[in-house]
């Protein structure tokens, strides 16, 4: 097994104070490694970068088109949402369609991200309720689907359930690997494991999809596609995904997960990436994967967005500049 590499810095005037290791690689359209860093094997658990992957199933099984599912819809399903009104009205009026309410969905009630949401929500006196969840989006697909396979069960995240199932076949063949388990995820789905390797190969068929292929590739397409054109619903205000598939201009489809996990499809290129940070740490996740994007030539190093992941200041209370973010030698 080799170590992890470092991926980013922490500088502190002449010093290097800390260091964010960990692993990441680049396939090409075959599932092929063009680049990688550290352990491909790794085993890794890709928490919310997986949700492309979950949301697969309600595309590829006519769910999506049964109910008339739109593109913002889609974009939802792979969401972790900020809690902010453009995501929780969606959600609402997407389980009012399905006939149901906040009671039905399985993950639970999570305060809203956005400074400004949380405040008012305390200003009223109002408590956090599962659809401001990052992952009622994600559940309301799996509501969706778990009609549409006729299922009775409301414990739709069970592992033995139709709806799961489905999920793990879709996450099984395009890793093109047999999932040695899983671990539960903060919104109580089952998330499996695979090596990066495998995810970024399942990244990899993503961006090498074609709107002329098989229903796969279509569903593939849709999902690459409305997560890119609403990439607010993705994230929301101020995130990464949000601010970074904004400043590419919809041309590469990115997703965050828990514990410092990043994905990335950039169809114009025809490759997927994926990596982990092995300690956890979002800011060391967000500057390697901008790192890599200004590595294959489609992300500006020079954009503000970039800016702020890949090459921060680091300020004081004061406001004073006492060090910077920046990338490792093996992504500068």
């Amino acid at each position: 097994m080799n170590a992890p590499v470092a991926m980013a810095e922490i500088w502190r005037g002449p010093f290097l104070e800390s260091v964010h290791t960990g692993h990441a690689v680049v396939c090409g359209p075959g599932g092929e490694i063009i680049e990688a860093w550290g352990d491909p094997a790794a085993i890794v658990l890709p928490r919310s970068s997986s949700k492309m992957l979950q949301a697969l199933p309600l595309v590829e099984s006519g769910a999506a088109k049964a109910f008339g599912l739109t593109a913002e819809q889609l974009a939802l399903s792979c969401a972790s949402h900020q809690g902010q009104p453009m995501h929780t009205d969606r959600v609402l009026a997407w389980l009012k369609d399905l006939g149901l309410d906040d009671s039905a969905l399985n993950c639970g009630p999570q305060a809203p991200r956005d400074e400004r949401d949380l405040a008012l929500m305390y200003k009223t006196d109002s408590s956090p309720c599962k659809y401001h969840n990052n992952c009622s989006g994600k559940h309301a697909g799996f509501l969706t689907l778990s009609q549409h396979l006729g299922s009775k069960d409301p414990t739709y995240v069970d592992p033995s359930h139709p709806v799961q199932r489905a999920c793990l076949a879709a996450f099984e063949e395009l890793t093109e690997e047999t999932s040695p388990g899983y671990g539960i995820d903060g919104c109580s789905a089952p998330n499996h494991a695979a090596s990066l390797h495998g995810v970024a190969r399942a990244m990899a068929f993503f961006a090498n999809a074609s709107e002329g292929g098989n229903t796969r590739e279509q569903a593939a397409v849709a999902l690459r596609t409305a997560m890119a054109t609403y990439p607010e619903l993705v994230a929301g205000d101020g995130r990464a995904c949000t601010e970074l598939m904004r400043a590419m201009d919809g041309r590469v489809t990115l997703k965050t997960g828990a514990e410092a996990f990043f994905v990335g499809i950039v169809p114009e290129k025809k490759v997927g990436i994926a990596l982990k940070i092995v300690d956890g740490s979002t800011r060391g996740a967000e500057c390697a994967i901008a790192s890599i994007l200004v590595r294959l030539g489609v992300l500006d190093a020079k954009h503000p967005a970039t800016q702020k992941r890949r090459n921060p200041p680091i300020k004081n209370f004061a406001g004073i500049t006492t060090g910077e973010i920046r990338p490792a030698a093996a992504l500068a």
